[in-house]
């Protein structure tokens, strides 16, 4: 299926590394151009380098940091004069999860709620924010906000709270800009491999006295597929939703993390 992307222009946030790396990757090789968003240079020139290499596209990082009005500000401007104009967001900035167990009531504090809650979801509307107008002067554009499945479970508290305001910042967005052309969905991966994958399984191995493929079947065990989604693989999701192609989607959750056992989502 060609998805129509060649020539695009997109700013993805958290784009060094991870899922956002991986969306980058994956839109560039549909042929669209990118700047890549994160708080590190050294990272975003090695990533733009690598991904301008890899697949011919224009590729330029801008440092930027979420959680501050002026640097979103100047990484939308940046990133319009950079590719000519803007035709897709994909909002994949935020604290890195699934690093240490989540806080319990009595350790959640005010900072490590609104630390989050403000990269993540106040990141997010501040980044459409920016981006929505030069979308809605072409008259078409589409936004991927990267949530995740802590919408749909309980076990982290702010992160069960910050995933559900992306899916109600998502279908708000939709509701206002789709008559500009604009569709805008959210993406609720799962566990997914990434690079930090190995280093934890292999750090929670040396803890416990597992093995590390005990390690790594107790993080899949309630994964229909039986294996660890891959970011490419959520990437191949994102590229279709950020295609024309998508345009019967808006304002709706994709789920991506394998299929989880138990709860039904209508």
């Amino acid at each position: 299926m060609d998805l129509q992307l060649e020539g695009k222009r997109a700013l993805v946030t958290g784009g060094s590394k991870g899922i956002g790396l991986a969306v980058a990757r994956q839109l560039a090789r549909e042929g669209v151009d990118l700047v890549i968003a994160a708080r590190s240079q050294g990272e975003l020139d090695a990533a733009a380098a690598a991904l301008a290499a890899e697949t011919g596209r224009k590729v330029v990082g801008i440092v930027a940091d979420t959680a501050s009005n002026d640097s979103v500000k100047r990484l939308v401007a940046g990133a319009v004069a950079a590719l000519g104009g803007l035709d897709i967001l994909v909002n994949a900035a935020g604290k890195p999860g699934g690093q240490a167990p989540p806080p319990k009531l009595a350790e959640i504090t005010d900072a490590l709620f609104w630390d989050d809650v403000n990269v993540k979801v106040m990141g997010y509307l501040r980044v459409a924010r920016e981006a929505a107008p030069h979308m809605a002067a072409n008259g078409w554009g589409r936004i991927i906000n990267i949530s995740g499945l802590a919408a749909r479970s309980t076990g982290s508290t702010i992160g069960s709270m910050r995933n559900v305001a992306v899916a109600a910042l998502t279908k708000n967005l939709a509701d206002e800009l789709g008559p500009q052309g604009i569709n805008v969905t959210v993406v609720h991966p799962g566990l997914t491999r990434t690079e930090k994958t190995v280093p934890l399984i292999a750090a929670k191995a040396a803890a416990s006295g597992k093995s590390e493929a005990q390690i790594e079947a107790g993080m899949v065990s309630n994964v229909t597929i039986g294996r660890l989604v891959d970011a490419a693989e959520v990437a191949d999701i994102v590229a279709f939703l950020a295609s024309p192609r998508s345009v019967a989607i808006n304002g709706d959750a994709i789920a991506c993390g394998g299929g989880i056992r138990g709860a039904i989502h209508y």
